[in-house]
């Protein structure tokens, strides 16, 4: 049993590993590549009318905010159609018609288009929108999202390159300072845009549409085999076939599409839930395209980090749960080379620190008081290993799922006690959650103890996290009005 458990964490710390250190991989390309600029092949505006599309289902406290920037968008009116793609079963559907009506009035082309069922959820709506769209061009906008007024006159531009396909945008976040909780999303987006994006796209990897905030070309998206719905990352999954049929996207870092973050942690956990179970679907459907094509092998290794990178979260779990035995077990006398070795895993620790302090510091004025939160961070992603591990399961699993929408608050002053689409059900991994909680406090007293001292910091780590998300899950649920 001894070696069982040291050949498990032995296997879970390489592959946390070899994921962490590639952090580093990615900051050597963005110091490589930081000087390269976006610039459109030519300054004109496209000819053709843009279909903006705003997928909606259920959303009434955002709809009307929508609806309104996407109406304030400097473009000439004629040039614009603007599709409202709304699955809603609630009072969100007279919201949007008497909003739609009013938008008419103003002389805008807007359309309200009720399918009368959700088959194919966001990307069955897309795919529906798409197919009698005026538009050669499609801009897509989740409810959550405040799109700048400027948006169109800077992303279009980039499509005076005819093998130009997508253009991206980077998220920037309404409610960013509102709580721990928003904060720590806010710092683990900017590393994505900041540096996976931007940095990806400018070393010619390929990169994704992040479901919102970006451009497409209405060719790439029919040449790619249009919107599918048999992964729950559908912008993922049409990213990588159009790339692979040798369309070019853009990322745009400094071009920002505000947008909210959760501030309810059962909210954030169906988003995560959502985004991790999706890339697994999308890895297991597209990898093998990935690498039967004649990409550069530097390509297919980037990709295949991409696509699995959420695979950490099984492992993440396992450590937790031999972190403990082994202070036992290092106590015991034996394997002190084993443990003299496992030293070496706290450079993947360090990577993960400098791959987002650069993306702080690349954005952030301030980046000194966002990256001092790096700790609860970790903690934050600790704590999401039970709901994130079961997602990875069933995509593994092929077993499929409902796409389960991110409740929106609109007003971040609005308490999540009043949001009716705040779930007062509690999983039964919350359950989980806070017995492992306990469980790592054990090993913090055990470590305290034995004095080892080097082991308390990941200890804390772990217990925060599973702490913190299983109590917070419990309170937002139950604060609920009812």
């Amino acid at each position: 049993m001894e070696d069982l458990v040291l050949i498990s964490y032995f296997v879970s710390l390489s592959i946390l590993f070899v994921f962490g250190m590639h952090g580093l991989i990615m900051i050597f390309y963005f110091k490589k590549y930081d000087h390269l600029k976006h610039t459109p092949k030519e300054s004109k505006l496209p000819d053709g009318i843009v279909t903006i599309q705003l997928p909606l289902y259920n959303e009434l406290y955002v709809v009307e905010r929508l609806i309104n920037s996407v109406c304030e968008i400097d473009y000439p009116k004629d040039k614009i159609e603007i599709q409202v793609l709304d699955d809603s079963t609630d009072e969100t559907v007279n919201i949007v018609r008497a909003h739609v009506e009013k938008k008419k009035a103003e002389g805008f082309d807007i359309v309200h288009i009720r399918r009368g069922n959700r088959e194919g959820f966001k990307a069955g709506a897309l795919k529906a929108g798409t197919a009698i769209a005026k538009g050669d061009y499609i801009a897509i906008f989740d409810a959550d999202f405040v799109p700048q007024k400027d948006f169109l006159l800077k992303t279009l531009p980039f499509f005076s390159d005819d093998k130009v396909g997508m253009v991206q945008t980077r998220w920037e976040h309404l409610n960013g300072d509102y709580s721990i909780l928003t904060k720590t999303q806010a710092l683990a987006l900017d590393g994505h845009f900041v540096i996976e994006q931007n940095t990806r796209n400018k070393a010619g990897f390929f990169i994704q549409f992040n479901g919102t905030g970006g451009v497409w070309r209405r060719n790439c998206i029919e040449d790619a085999g249009n919107w599918h719905a048999d992964t729950l990352a559908e912008d993922l999954d049409l990213s990588y076939r159009a790339q692979l049929n040798g369309w070019r996207f853009v990322f745009l870092k400094d071009i920002v599409s505000p947008a909210e973050l959760p501030n309810e942690i059962n909210a954030l956990k169906t988003q995560q839930f959502r985004w991790t179970k999706g890339h697994v679907e999308t890895a297991k459907k597209l990898l093998p395209m990935v690498w039967k094509s004649q990409l550069p092998i530097r390509v297919k290794l980037q990709s295949t980090f991409h696509l699995t990178s959420n695979l950490v979260y099984p492992f993440i779990l396992l450590s937790a749960i031999l972190n403990v035995p082994l202070i036992f077990i290092k106590n015991s006398g034996s394997h002190e080379a084993y443990f003299a070795f496992l030293s070496i895993f706290v450079i993947a620790f360090i990577s993960s620190f400098m791959f987002y302090l650069y993306s702080q510091k690349d954005i952030r004025a301030d980046w000194r008081k966002k990256i001092v939160l790096f700790p609860l961070f970790m903690a934050g992603s600790m704590g999401l290993a039970v709901n994130n591990s079961r997602a990875v399961i069933e995509g593994l699993l092929s077993r499929k799922s409902e796409f389960v929408r991110t409740p929106k608050f609109s007003d971040q002053k609005d308490k999540f006690s009043a949001n009716k689409y705040v779930s007062r059900k509690l999983e039964a991994s919350v359950i989980v959650e806070m017995m492992l909680a306990i469980y790592c406090f054990i090993g913090i007293c055990s470590s305290i103890y034995f004095l080892e001292l080097a082991a308390i910091p990941f200890q804390l780590l772990f217990f925060t996290g599973f702490f913190f998300v299983s109590y917070t899950s419990i309170r937002h649920a139950y604060s609920k009005k009812a």
